[in-house]
């Protein structure tokens, strides 16, 4: 039959067509001219009318045929072509595993960090609340809230940072006792406060004009010397061992009454006496005391009621101990074979 002959025929033409594209592109091209509904196979529909119904028959079946047979090549063509695509992409993106790898080295963490981490730590375990306060605050906040009002002698032993008559660097973080113990209106408070702190000071091997402080406060009824005592003795045997000897001897400062520097046995001799102590067997770790109690009523609390205790640890000098650091501008120089020597855990 002649009209089933040129569906034969157009059908061989699409599939040669199909069959020599080369790319996605070009078969896409074939689909739209030779598949879609207005295309030259479709048309062919309309020859159907000129057939006896025996004859439609055998052209419908031939139809049928064609676009099946057309269809199958294409989407075999289409999934080929498409594999190639993917195998050029991995062949250009693919890595040459024969090459040396990158070798990357793990620091360690600053000794400074892993000191304050390691106090923090002890601290929050023991119920404490870490709170932190800005770098710059008011000379209010800074000295008068610590009982240290303009013109106080005090004030010579923390040569400041001034930005203007009221504004400085903090050369404490007692402000931020101050701050919480606002915030508390009158309740009880057990907090530690870490952060910078900043003094005119004059760089050397044991100084440093910007230097760490963890400082601690307990507010309460009933707290005593003793409570400063034994959570002192608590955290410093964690962290320099259980048999260290720790010493507390009376000293001043305005913000605490009566006022104690607290030393351990020294790590190198034991208490015997050496040059890192001076001969004294013992080493001054921090400054601790009774809260003042005209710090207690400038914030709110009834000195007749409520007491407390408040401590400073200087990060640097801990770890100047712990690790044997010679020289404090070590662990700001950022020296890699420096910090290498404190690897990650």
């Amino acid at each position: 039959m002649e009209e089933i002959e040129k569906v034969q025929a157009l059908k061989e033409k699409i599939i040669s067509l199909i069959e020599n594209a080369s790319n996605v592109n070009e078969l896409k091209t074939v689909q739209e001219t030779h598949l879609s509904k207005k295309s030259e196979l479709n048309s062919m529909m309309s020859l159907i009318r000129n057939l006896n119904n025996e004859d439609k028959i055998l052209f419908g079946q031939a139809m049928n045929n064609a676009r099946n047979e057309i269809n199958t090549k294409y989407n075999e063509k289409l999934n080929y072509l498409n594999e190639l695509l993917i195998k050029e992409k991995l062949e250009k993106e693919s890595i040459d595993i024969t090459l040396p790898g990158m070798n990357y080295q793990l620091g360690g963490i600053n000794p400074f960090y892993q000191i304050q981490d390691e106090i923090m730590d002890i601290f929050v375990s023991m119920g404490y609340e870490i709170v932190e306060g800005p770098d710059v605050e008011t000379d209010y906040y800074n000295f008068e809230r610590m009982n240290i009002p303009a013109n106080h002698p005090a004030r010579e032993m923390q040569d400041s940072f001034y930005i203007n008559p009221t504004t400085l660097l903090r050369t404490h973080t007692s402000p931020a006792q101050a701050h919480a113990m606002d915030k508390a209106n009158g309740k009880p408070l057990r907090i530690v406060c870490p952060g910078k702190c900043f003094r005119r000071d004059d760089d050397d091997v044991t100084h440093s004009h910007q230097f760490g402080q963890v400082e601690g406060l307990v507010v309460d009824k009933n707290i005593n010397l003793g409570n400063l005592k034994a959570t002192l003795e608590l955290v410093l045997r964690k962290m320099f061992g259980e048999k260290r000897e720790v010493r507390f001897r009376g000293s001043y400062f305005p913000f605490t009454e009566p006022s104690v520097e607290v030393d351990i046995s020294c790590m190198e001799c034991k208490g015997k006496g050496c040059p890192t102590c001076k001969g004294t067997g013992y080493i001054e770790i921090l400054g601790a005391g009774m809260v003042h109690p005209n710090v207690l009523k400038m914030a709110g609390y009834d000195p007749d009621v409520y007491s407390g205790f408040a401590f400073g640890i200087g990060i640097e000098r801990v770890a100047m101990l712990r690790y044997g650091i010679d020289d404090i501008r070590r662990i700001y120089t950022g020296d890699v074979r420096f910090i290498k020597q404190f690897k990650r855990n």
